[in-house]
């Protein structure tokens, strides 16, 4: 199988349904609304705090990706990618059905006071740290999808076709977010949107939980 930029594209956009980083974006943007910030002021902070996340998951991509080249890691990767795939996948299913699972992917409570304080503080440098703490420690949320890419980047690609991949998978994973600042400027709209999130968030769970298990399969018997 050929590393194709439709199964680039699908597993990104899978990717960025995730609700962590999304969660985030909205408390931020809700806090700035309270306080009746600028428009241009939650943009950029808004924005700031994308960048943050895009620059620290393509700094895990490539260096996951340099290490497997460097360590000469048998190009079997993809099959373990998909496995990975698979099992992240059921442990969503697990969240989204067992109140009490053991297993949560979501971000590390302990960060939660520090990512509280940027938030608040609602700075340019704040933003853009929180951008790369939520970046660091959502990773146990969404990295599934992106082991599995960074897996068939390493069978299939060298390391700088593998970087323009990542440039533009980690693109494409945070432009939901990017449109979601845009559009949920306004208090109303905001509202509107947490409320449907709210609302839809297990149903969109389940949907991401057995579309990755659907995608591990299909790789891994590929």
């Amino acid at each position: 199988m050929t590393l194709s930029l439709p199964l680039v594209t699908g597993t990104a956009l899978l990717d960025s349904l995730n609700p962590c980083a999304i969660s985030v974006l909205l408390l931020t943007i809700g806090f700035l609304l309270s306080i009746n910030s600028a428009r241009k002021h939650i943009l950029t902070v808004g924005g700031l705090y994308i960048f943050g996340i895009y620059l620290t998951y393509i700094s895990i991509g490539i260096g996951i990706l340099s290490a497997l080249v460097f360590f000469g890691i048998p190009h079997i990767m993809s099959k373990i990618g998909a496995t990975i795939l698979i099992i992240f996948g059921f442990l969503n299913l697990g969240e989204a059905f067992i109140p009490n699972f053991p297993v949560r992917l979501v971000i590390p409570r302990f960060i939660k006071p520090q990512i509280a304080k940027l938030i608040y503080q609602a700075s340019y440098i704040s933003a853009f740290i929180l951008g790369i703490l939520v970046g660091l420690f959502e990773f146990p949320c969404t990295g599934g999808p992106y082991l599995l890419i960074l897996s068939l980047l390493h069978d299939k690609s060298t390391v700088i076709e593998g970087t323009f991949y990542l440039i533009y998978y980690n693109f494409l994973f945070v432009s939901p977010l990017i449109v979601l600042l845009i559009f949920t400027t306004g208090p109303k709209v905001m509202s509107k949107f947490d409320s449907w999130r709210k609302s839809k968030s297990k149903l969109i769970s389940v949907f991401y939980a057995l579309t990755t298990i659907i995608l591990g399969i299909v790789i891994f018997f590929l």
